[in-house]
């Protein structure tokens, strides 16, 4: 379906972001990401632009199919992410983190069943 084209924290507000080629990524967001209202930012390759921080994962797949996965479980590596709405103020969705692992650039993203709380 999709696979990953960037991975981006932001240790510092105000600071650019770091862009790495891999991320361990725990129930609180990515590894050195400093916190925020979610764990991870999702953003389609279309929309991201360097100006809207926040941007942790960038996938190589359209708005729309990004919008679509709102409520659906995804593994990306050894990841799982449940992506929960729509970002706020910003492009993207958000998810939370029900399992922790690692993700990589290239990594494919494989959808999952919908979450039953959705």
């Amino acid at each position: 379906m999709a696979s990953v084209t960037s991975i981006l924290i932001y240790p510092d507000q105000g600071e650019p972001g770091q862009a790495l080629e891999s991320a361990g990524v725990g129930e609180e967001g990515l590894d050195g990401d400093r916190r925020k209202g979610a764990p991870v930012h999702l953003v389609a390759v279309a929309d991201y632009v360097e100006a809207w921080p926040r941007a942790n994962v960038v996938l190589d797949l359209e708005p729309e199919a990004l919008s679509a996965l709102i409520g659906r479980r995804l593994r990306i590596g050894d990841v799982e992410l449940q992506v929960t709405g729509p970002a706020k103020s910003c492009p993207g969705v958000y998810a939370d983190v029900p399992v922790p692992g690692t993700l990589g650039v290239g990594d494919e993203v494989e959808v999952g069943v919908p979450d039953p709380r959705a």
